[in-house]
């Protein structure tokens, strides 16, 4: 069964199901039009699948492709994952340290 990702803008969160099974999230807080991510989360069951990873991407793909703001990374994860991917980099409110 493949992941999909989708944007709970109610909750102001993106998460990524299994079928009808929610599996992880990232959670964020628009502030001032930028995106601070605070936090990313896989169910324990679903760890080590590469399921934050994706959910990392899709999240930050979708913010990009619908010019929903800047980001601000202030989860751990979402830090390391975009201090790995280059690409995520114009998306930055400010340079990572």
């Amino acid at each position: 069964m493949n992941p999909h990702v989708l944007h709970n803008k109610e909750q102001s969160r993106y998460e990524i199901w299994l079928g009808e099974e929610r599996v992880g999230l990232v959670d964020y807080v628009d502030i001032d039009g930028v995106l601070e991510i605070t936090h990313t989360e896989v169910d324990p069951a679903h760890q080590g699948k590469n399921y934050a990873a994706i959910l990392t991407r899709e999240a930050l793909a979708d913010i990009d492709a619908h010019n929903l703001g800047k980001v601000w990374p202030v989860c751990p994860y979402t830090v390391k994952y975009m201090k790995t991917h280059p690409e995520t980099h114009h998306q930055l409110s400010k340079e990572l340290n």
